[in-house]
């Protein structure tokens, strides 16, 4: 195998940080090693020009790290909720919202390839200050929810597997040790990392498996679902779970994490060839590594179709007679149909396919919560040392987002019940989706960007589909966190207080679409002052002069007496 490790191999854009006391769009980042910082992947070079499997095991691995978000508890709990509530009748939208993900995935990636730059390091050179600050709270709020997701879901497996003699509260307090298990597990160096990875997916590819071997689905039923777009009969609680299957598959800080992961590749970006060699081996391994997660999605979908749908608690509840060691309490005897979450889902498992079911889907969700937790910690490292350049060692990252994300879920485990914990995922669904614009749309606007992307950027067909796809999954997410608010029958004053909200998210998200149009080429909008002067960054304020090509080398710019970087021709 060629694809060792480069010691020596420096960081994009390397050389020393300008001698300036305020950050510009050329500050260097400090050196301090960010997953592939101190070591990158060399290509080999092959013989043939055909496609290469040697390069592509060189290049697998950001994409199976990116797919962990695909498969993170907040998504398994929408997948079991799905099947209980629409059977297979879902498994189209499943399958529709990661074909999105892809679309949006390898925009990213090609940012990252292109530029040598990941999204917050671009966001750092595109946006005013403001508005970048509120970007990286923005982001930061998402991944601390999907932090907490992991908090629950590592919290929950834990408690079936010691068969509630490990309380919940003392579950949350045990994913603390995620931090010492992280930081152990990263000094072994990249591509083990990787493996790593790719250890625990497998874990949920089997255990899952397992479970969807075991229940013995109608397989037709599974692809009629999967291929037929309609929800016959479906009411409004089938619309709401599909909302919250787009919303619980695509992550916002996701396509941070993609762009930042695609740098730990050693790539020529002074031959085209070498850029278009990376974008589709990139491409063909986020293919794969989301065609895994969504495959394993469709298993803990259609075990719970086939054995929860329109079942009852009480007949749950006579499931459970049979083996006295089960939580068959959670099911009340009454003749309403099962509200199904991770917990009542292993529980379920447990009493209809033997305890061992139950033991295997907790492990399903462990191993879940554990990739997950690492995968949002590189997230927080990225956004943070690119919105604010600004880097921390890994532990005080950890220690930072975790202690955030641990007090609320304590608390709530603590003081509240466990149908209050798991139930907690929905909420955090809706607030991570509202997210979603301030990693999309800057996405689209940069990759769309001709100085920014040169030969690379997006062609039509790439820009009307990611804009169209993007307004379409706002929308629908933007509904799902309405009737989010109408279930939680907020009193006035709170609502009143979330319309202000909404209005100040609907200004901003206008911001940066006028941005991104700018972007794409709509040169007109330069004729407002308004525009020129609060919106557009300075370096970006005269599109038609000094083109920026990032995907030239460092060796390429130079700088000018405003510390604007400018390619030297």
């Amino acid at each position: 195998m060629n694809s060792e490790m480069s010691s020596n191999s420096r960081r994009e854009g390397g050389g020393e940080a300008p001698n300036t006391t305020a950050a510009s769009e050329s500050t260097l980042l400090a050196p301090t090693s960010t997953y592939f910082a101190d070591e990158k992947v060399q290509i080999p070079e092959t013989d043939t020009s055909g496609f290469s499997f040697r390069k592509l095991w060189a290049f697998t691995g950001p994409g199976f790290l990116m797919s962990i978000a695909y498969l993170d508890p907040g998504n398994i709990e929408s997948d079991l909720q799905s099947g209980t509530v629409a059977q297979y009748k879902l498994l189209w939208v499943l399958l529709s919202a990661t074909m999105l993900g892809l679309l949006m995935q390898r925009l990213s990636a090609r940012l990252g390839v292109v530029t040598g730059l990941h999204l917050a390091e671009m966001c750092f050179r595109q946006y005013r200050k403001i508005p970048r600050l509120i970007l990286w709270i923005m982001i930061e709020i998402a991944i601390i929810g999907s932090d907490m997701q992991e908090v629950i879901g590592t919290a929950i497996a834990i408690y079936l597997l010691s068969n509630k003699t490990i309380p919940l509260w003392i579950g949350v307090l045990i994913t603390i040790v995620d931090t010492v298990t992280f930081l152990f597990l990263d000094k072994y160096g990249l591509r083990k990392l990787e493996m790593f990875f790719g250890f625990l997916i497998t874990i949920m590819g089997i255990t899952f498996g397992f479970e969807y071997i075991t229940s013995k689905p109608d397989q037709l039923q599974v692809l009629e679902g999967m291929f037929v777009p309609w929800c016959e009969n479906c009411d409004s609680r089938a619309l709401l779970q599909a909302v919250g299957i787009v919303g619980a598959v695509i992550m916002p800080h996701n396509l941070y994490l993609h762009s930042a992961l695609v740098k730990s590749r050693e790539i020529d970006r002074t031959k085209p060839e070498k850029i278009r060699d990376a974008n589709l081996y990139f491409f063909v391994e986020a293919t794969i590594a989301l065609f895994v997660s969504f495959i394993i999605n469709v298993f803990v979908v259609a075990v719970f179709a086939h054995g929860l749908f329109h079942k009852t608690n009480k007949e749950v509840h006579t499931l459970c007679t049979k083996y006295p060691s089960v939580n068959a309490s959670i099911f009340p005897i009454n003749d309403d149909y099962v509200d199904a979450d991770l917990y009542k889902g292993g529980i379920f498992l447990g009493c209809t396919y033997g305890l061992a079911a139950m033991y295997i889907w907790a492990v399903g969700i462990l191993a879940a919560g554990q990739s997950s937790t690492m995968t949002g910690t590189y997230a927080g490292q990225f956004t943070m040392e690119g919105f604010l350049n600004l880097q921390w060692a890994r532990w005080k990252r950890v220690l930072f987002t975790r202690t955030i994300a641990i007090v609320p879920t304590f608390c709530l485990a603590f003081f509240s019940h466990i149908e209050d914990l798991t139930g907690m995922n929905d909420l955090l669904n809706a607030i991570m989706s509202l997210q979603l614009p301030f990693a999309t749309i800057p996405t689209i606007a940069f990759t769309s960007n001709p100085q920014i992307m040169g030969e690379f950027v997006n062609g039509w067909f790439n820009k009307i589909a990611s804009i169209l796809l993007s307004v379409l999954v706002i929308g629908i997410n933007t509904y799902f966190v309405v009737e989010t608010m109408n279930e939680l029958h907020l009193h006035w004053y709170a609502l009143v207080f979330v319309i202000i909200i909404g209005i100040f998210y609907l200004i901003f998200c206008a911001y940066l679409v006028i941005h991104m149009a700018i972007s794409m080429g709509n040169t007109n909008l330069l004729r407002y002052n308004l525009v020129k002067r609060y919106i557009m960054a300075p370096i970006e304020s005269q599109l038609s002069v000094n083109p920026i090509s990032y995907s030239r080398s460092q060796s390429d710019w130079t700088l000018d007496g405003n510390m604007t970087e400018v390619p030297r021709f």
